[in-house]
Order: structure tokens, then sequence, then C-alpha cells
């Protein structure tokens, strides 16, 4: 591994750019610097999770999520670098079918809430949401520098986090608190 680091100020950000792990510098308006610091979000959006108690199966697996969104980050910041797999995706599939697998079918919409820690996990799932957004315009402005499976991985990141909302919140028996159309009129009445 390359050198840790002693300084945390070097000042060579002061112009408005910022290096990559590949030695140059971009604007820090640039899309790829929008996608790294998404990614970062979602990264610390996990973390606030995790600070939560929560079951270890869901703990081990938002861990490593944690440690595979550094490797993600590693792709953005050094262009042509692969850091997620193919296997990378087809692992959180087989993650979110095994959760899934124990929830009751969903036949409504549910809202974003239930639980402390359910709720955190939707606040990282729309991170989530917003950083594969970010990949999506990073991948139009640079097809060349960023690979289709940091899109597909974020994608199915997003809908594993929905489904570990909902097993956190029956983990402690809160039902998903479903949509009612049209309820503020409902609520006037």
């Amino acid at each position: 591994m390359g050198h840790r680091l002693s300084k945390i100020y070097t000042r060579t950000g002061d112009d408005g750019t910022t290096g990559l792990g590949d030695g140059s510098r971009v604007a820090k308006t640039s899309a790829r610097i929008e996608a790294i610091g998404q990614v970062d979000e979602l990264n610390s959006a996990l973390g606030v999770l995790l600070a939560e108690t929560i079951a270890d199966p869901i703990r081990d697996c938002l861990l490593a999520i944690q440690h595979q969104l550094f490797d993600l980050g590693g792709e953005l910041s050094v262009p042509g670098y692969p850091g997620i797999a193919e296997s990378d995706v087809t692992r959180l599939e087989q993650i979110l079918d095994g959760f899934n697998a124990e929830l009751p079918p969903l036949k409504e919409f549910i809202l974003p809430g239930g639980s402390r820690a359910a709720s955190l996990c939707h606040l990282a799932r729309t991170v989530c949401r917003r950083a594969e957004r970010s990949v999506v315009a990073l991948r139009s402005a640079e097809a060349d520098t960023c690979s289709a499976l940091t899109q597909r991985y974020l994608n199915r990141l997003s809908d594993l986090l929905f489904v570990i909302c909902r097993v956190l919140n029956r983990a402690v028996g809160c039902a998903d608190v479903l949509w009612q159309q049209r309820r503020l009129q409902i609520a006037k009445q």
C-alpha cells in the first residue's frame, strides 16, 4: 500500500481541484468527484446505522458492504481501476434473496420509517440511490473510465437496503409503514 497520510492538510486543493488516485487533478465540481462524494456519504450513513443495535447477520453484511464501498471509491478515484467485480453484484443479489425470503410479500408501497434503525437504513437507501445517479452521470460524461458494474452494484445495494429496512422493523416487532393514498384529505374530514 502507498504512503499513509501523516499530514492531513496539503493546501493543494485550495485552487478548487483535487487529486485522483492516479495522480491527475480534477475540479472539485467534476462528475467524478461528485460520485466519489456520494459514495463516501453512503458509507457514512451506513456507519451511523451500524452504531445502532442490530442483529449480527445484518451488521456483518453492512460492514462488508462498507469495505466494498471503499473498493468502489477506489475504482472511481483511479479511472480504469476495477474495484467491483461481477461476483460482488451477484453476492448482493444472493444476500437480498436470503433476507427477502423471510419477509411477507409486499402488497402496498411502504413509507420510510418504523424503528430508528430501519429509518436510518431508509436514509442510507436514498443516499445510495443518489450515489447511483451520480455514477450514471459520470458514466455519461466519461463512458470509458467508469465500469457499468459500479452502477449495477449501487442499484442492487439500494434494493438490499430496502429489504434490510423491512428486516430491521420486523426484528423489533414494528410493522412496515404502509402508504395510504390521499391520507391528508381523509385527515381533514
